[in-house]
Parts: structure tokens; sequence; C-alpha cells
């Protein structure tokens, strides 16, 4: 675990946010000169989830002995996930676990501390509100909002209060993803002219739960609660376990998947959110009564607002059929490519001396390198205990202990946001999606987008 404690304190601009994102580490030699370090930190679970079973309790495990953290509640609203939740803890904890029938039990008991969110995609931001509003500390999945009523309310709450959030954008916590960002901020790779981002894969059961569908009833659960600020309709068990396919209750591709990939854009460029989107795609292979998108490609326009003479033009393009589950990031500049599926980087087309002669220009050409210390991204539906979770996890609880702000706060979540809502806003109406600065709206045809 060495090299995972070797942190870094490292400043980004983003256009708009002021983001800083602190990277430190601690010894545990450390620990015991921060104040209250010798108390524990009780974490709650909001959302007894996949993702939470599969991810957050492997990485936690790793590190929670070290750290003196504990988990002490679970809360679900639907009593087989919270049962399920309570008993797996309390085998891995060797203690009790409090379960709570929703988060106003959990919070109005003063059982917890800090809490992971993983709950369904348009419920994380309203989670969020909630959990700092009752004076913890949390850990929030991807994507953060679905529409920008949610992630306005969210991070005005947030920054309200000096509670630690960390978004769930693992990348953050990957060394090799600090190699790239340190490399382009640094000048060598010159200015970026295009970013290509892919992540396919070839699963008919994503995102599907039949076998659980046959075991939920509305009478064990709370739809109301569950539906929260979404319009009302009846109980719907496939939108209430298969939500990412169905919007409103999330965009499916570009919340579940793009949220990652472009946010690593928002990082290394420094800018806050694209200035234009337009989108296509469809429902092209998996009939099976789902609204989002099996197929999408998102072209993006990036660059300063005041100077629309500069920029670059991003792509992201997803697919649920015929992929091989290798997310591709891979970022261009005249003098070659930065490639983190390979972490490399190479003078692969590149302005060669000949061509640049030929134009009387200074040729540019990068010198092949490796970056350091690499992480791989896992792009499994259950990712498992992996390294740049485990980092991620590891970074929140030790801000929780040092008070700094961690390598993924709100602001890196609400700007991830503001680009999935505008692909969204863009793949539903047909229209190029743009965003109002003064309104903080994403804007289709003249009018804020609304679900």
């Amino acid at each position: 675990m060495k090299n995972s404690r070797r942190r870094f304190i490292q400043q980004t601009t983003m256009a708009g946010a002021g983001l800083l994102v602190a990277k430190a580490g601690f010894s545990a030699q450390s620990y015991r000169r921060i104040l209250g370090s010798n108390d524990r930190v009780r974490v709650g679970v909001v959302g007894y989830s996949d993702r939470h079973r599969a991810s957050h309790m492997p990485c936690f495990m790793n590190h929670y002995k070290e750290l003196n953290f504990d988990i002490v509640a679970v809360s679900d609203i639907w009593n087989k996930r919270r049962e399920e939740g309570a008993a797996q803890w309390k085998e891995k904890m060797g203690h009790d676990i409090v379960a709570c029938r929703n988060n106003e039990e959990l919070y109005s008991r003063k059982l917890v501390d800090a809490v992971f969110i993983s709950t369904a995609d348009f419920q994380h931001a309203l989670h969020a509100i909630e959990a700092v509003k009752a004076g913890c500390d949390a850990y929030v999945e991807k994507p953060f909002a679905e529409t920008m009523e949610d992630n306005r309310a969210a991070l005005k709450a947030i920054k309200a209060t000096d509670r630690i959030v960390q978004i769930g954008s693992q990348r953050r916590s990957g060394s090799n993803y600090h190699a790239a960002d340190e490399y382009i901020k640094s000048g060598k790779f010159g200015p970026i002219t295009m970013v290509e981002l892919t992540w396919n894969v070839n699963q008919p059961g994503r995102w599907r739960r039949p076998a659980l569908l046959q075991q939920i009833k509305e009478a064990d659960t709370d739809w109301k609660r569950f539906i929260m600020n979404r319009p009302y309709e009846g109980f719907d068990p496939r939108k209430y376990l298969e939500y990412r396919l169905f919007w409103p209750y999330s965009s499916g591709l570009p919340g579940q998947w793009m949220s990652h990939q472009i946010d690593t854009v928002h990082w290394f460029s420094g800018l806050a959110h694209p200035r234009s989107v337009v989108a296509n795609g469809g429902i092209y292979m998996w009939k099976d009564g789902r609204k989002n998108w099996d197929t999408i490609t998102a072209v993006f326009d990036y660059g300063p607002l005041n100077d629309p003479s500069t920029g670059f033009q991003v792509v992201f393009g997803s697919r649920m059929h015929n992929g091989d589950e290798k997310p591709s990031e891979v970022y261009f500049s005249n003098g070659g490519e930065l490639n983190l599926i390979t972490n490399t980087v190479s003078p692969k087309g590149g302005l060669s001396k000949r061509f640049a002669d030929d134009m009387g220009m200074q040729p540019n050409l990068l010198a092949e390198q490796t970056l350091s210390h690499t992480e791989a991204v896992i792009a499994s539906a259950n990712t498992g205990g992996d390294k740049l979770t485990s980092n991620h996890v590891r970074n929140w609880m030790e801000c929780i202990r040092s008070r700094k702000q961690p390598n993924a706060p709100v602001e890196a979540g609400y700007n991830h946001s503001i680009a999935c809502i505008m692909t969204t806003a863009a793949a539903r109406t047909g229209l190029k999606a743009t965003f109002d600065e003064k309104t903080q709206e994403v804007m289709v045809g003249g009018k804020p987008f609304k679900y």
C-alpha cells in the first residue's frame, strides 16, 4: 500500500468552479496527530445496492481497521435489501447493524457520521442533500445529478456546509490519471485538439434484474419515497430495479459511463463543461421495453466561452452490443497522442518534420514515454475491490480525518452532470444543447431542458 499513501496536493482550475483537488496522504503515525483521530468514524449505508455490495464493501474492508472506521447502519426502503445489508455487514464487522426503513429514520437517530450513497441514479444528488443537512460526510456515486434543478440544489446545500463529499469518479484517484493531468498541464503535450472516448460492451443482461423482479412487491417497499421528486406514476418494479433503462430515473449511457470519461476532460483541460453537444443513437439491439438508448454517439465542442476561435472536439461513443469491455480514452494534440488504454504518450499521428518543413512550421513530435504507476480501469458491471475504487474510498476516509478536500469534490460532480444533462437534452430533443452560465440551465431550442 506504499504507493497509495504517496499523495500530493494538486490544484486544477475549472472554469467558474474554483475547484481545489487536494490529495493528501497520511501514515498511521500522522493520524495520531490529528484532533479526534482516536474517535471511531461511524458509517452508514444509504442503499444496499449491487454497487455497494460488490465494490464499496471490499474497498472499505481494505482500510477500515487502519483508519478506525466502522459500519453501523443500513438504510434501504426495500425490506429484502435492508435485511440482507444488515446481515452481511454484521458478518463482516462482527457486531449488530441497525436496519433503518428510510433515511429519515437513519439521520433522526443520530447513528452515523458519514454515509455511502449508492441509490438510483436520479436519487444521488437528493440523498447527498439529506446527508449533509444531517451533518454527515458522504461518498456519493455517479452520476451526481440527472437534472439541473437537482444539480444546483445539491451544490448549494453541500457548499453551505463543511462536509466532506467525495463523488464516485474513481479515475481521480488513479496515479496514471494524475500523471496524464500533470503532463498535459506542463505544456509538453501542446493544446488538446481532439478527444475520443468509447465504452462498448456486449451484454444482453446489463442493467437487467429479471430474478429480482419476481421477488419485489409494492407492500415491501416505499414507492412514493423511491420516486422522490419525479412525476408520480404507479408502482413499476422494472423502474425500481432496472431504473438505468428508463428516463427520468436515469439517463442510461451518459450518466452511467460517460460521466466517468467526460470528467477527465474537465480535469485535464480545466474547462467546466462543454460549449455545446449534439447526439444521435437509438435502441438498435435490445428490444426489451427499455426507453434509454443502447447505442449513442455524442459530439462536444469544448473551449473558452469568450473565445470561439479556439477549442477542441470530444466524441463519446457507446454501444451495449458487440463490445470488448475496454473503455478507451485517447487525447490528441498536433504532436501526437496520450493514450489512457496503453498509458503511453507517443508521437503517433503527430506533425512530422517533413510536413512541418513543407509548411515552414516547427515540428513538435512528442517523446515516447509511459505514464507511471498505472491502475487499470475495470469495466464490468461489478468492479469488485478494484485498485481505483479502493484508492478513492481510502482518499475519502483520509479526508474525513484531515478535513481536506477529496480527489473528487462536489464541483467535479456538478460539472460532469452538466455534460451528461446536455447530452440527454440533445438526445431526447434532437437539438443542439448549450449551457447558460447566468441561469445555470441546459438550453435546447431556446428553452431550459426539462424532463
